[in-house]
Parts: C-alpha cells; structure tokens; sequence
C-alpha cells in the first residue's frame, strides 16, 4: 500500500457508519497492491479515490447497485481530475494488463469505476 490508505478507501460524506470487516479490509488491501497502486505507478501522477468500500447504508444512501463490489471492498471509483485525464487513464488501464474485473467509464468520464475480485476476473470494459 504505497499511494493509497484504508482510510481513503472507506471515507464518507454521507455521515453513515462505514467501516469494513476482516474480509472487505483483505479485498481492499489486494485492490490498492493489486490494481490501485500499479495504475497510479504507470499513470506518474495522483490519482484520487472518490468511493472505495461501501456498507451496506453507505450504498443505499449513494444509490449504489444492490449487488454493488464496492460492498465487498473490491471496488473503487477514481478521478485523475479531468474528464481529458480520466479519458487517458481509462485507456492507460486497459492496454495495460493488469488484472481487473471491471474497468468502467462513468458518465463520460466524470470519473472511472475498477474493481478486482480474489479470481475469476473477468477484464470486462464498459462505457455507462
């Protein structure tokens, strides 16, 4: 965990209770080493993490998907401040290799969705 804190990946605006469990803190820990931390290491520049882990309130409140990644901690919706830059990370990420499950331009690049499960990652790309 070199760029990225757990702290960063639970806070919250919305003033609900959010802290993870053992397992989402594991998942959380292999999405940073994994996945968060190599994309910052390539992109040579921050990378801000917006909603990493959700309970189940949090998600609600946000209006996440009911089956949402982000309730596993396996999850993170990022921003490197721009639309432009977003663009070009969501690009770097996907010609990159690194393992992901889904990588997800949201809303045209306002910001990106990635997330990583333990196996059976899919590298599934969507544009919503």
């Amino acid at each position: 965990m070199k760029y990225f804190t757990i702290n960063e990946l639970t806070a919250t605006t919305t003033g609900l209770p959010n802290m993870p469990g053992a397992t989402e803190t594991a998942n959380l820990t292999r999405l940073v080493n994994e996945l968060l931390d190599p994309v910052r290491e390539q992109w040579g520049k921050p990378v801000r993490v917006n909603s990493g882990y959700r309970s189940a309130a949090v998600n609600k409140a946000v209006g996440g998907a009911a089956a949402s990644q982000h309730l596993k901690g396996e999850a993170a919706d990022i921003t490197a401040g721009t639309p432009d830059d977003n663009r070009r990370l969501f690009d770097l990420v996907q010609r990159s290799g690194l393992p992901f499950d889904q990588l997800i331009d949201e809303q045209n690049y306002r910001w990106l969705h990635i997330s990583l499960k333990a196996a059976g990652n899919r590298r599934q790309v969507l544009h919503l």
